[in-house]
């Protein structure tokens, strides 16, 4: 992990945020400066939403032995860690990183003693893996689901 250089890294995070969204952009037919048009205004419409919703969030670049895969944005206040953003280039998923990272926040969390809360998009393939983490469905609107992992503290 290294911490994100917003001006440096804009071309590459945006490819990451692109990734995300390409299996749904393929099924609307649309021709690919139509998808580069619409990708770069969501993007920029979410850049500045998490910027506004937590401005003291890191913003960090994860690196898989040297090279930039990820990006990952956490937001840390006295009442919990959230995630606010999780994204791998499609060559880093299913491998464990995501995995890792997540487990770390959740051993920090602990630590802190804190709950981990995130959103995920309601009937995502990402809530199985928020549900694997040991994360439960809190909230729900009609477009996000509020995932919930409490704080798990040993016992003497």
């Amino acid at each position: 992990m290294r911490p994100e250089r917003t001006a440096e890294d804009g071309a590459f995070i945006r490819t990451v945020y692109a990734s995300t969204r390409s299996p749904e952009l393929a099924a609307l037919g649309w021709s690919a400066p139509e998808q580069d048009a619409f990708i770069r205004m969501q993007f920029e419409a979410q850049a500045r939403h998490y910027r506004t919703a937590f401005p003291d969030a890191s913003h960090s670049i994860v690196c898989v032995d040297g090279e930039a895969a990820g990006r990952l944005i956490v937001h840390r206040s006295g009442d919990e860690i959230r995630i606010v953003d999780i994204a791998l280039l499609p060559e880093f998923r299913r491998a464990g990183i995501g995995g890792e990272l997540v487990r770390r926040l959740l051993a920090e969390a602990d630590a802190a003693g804190l709950p981990v809360r995130c959103h995920v998009l309601a009937g995502s393939e990402a809530r199985r893996f928020w549900e694997r983490a040991g994360f439960a469905a809190q909230d729900r609107d009609d477009a996000y689901v509020t995932m919930e992992r409490p704080c798990v503290t040993s016992q003497p």
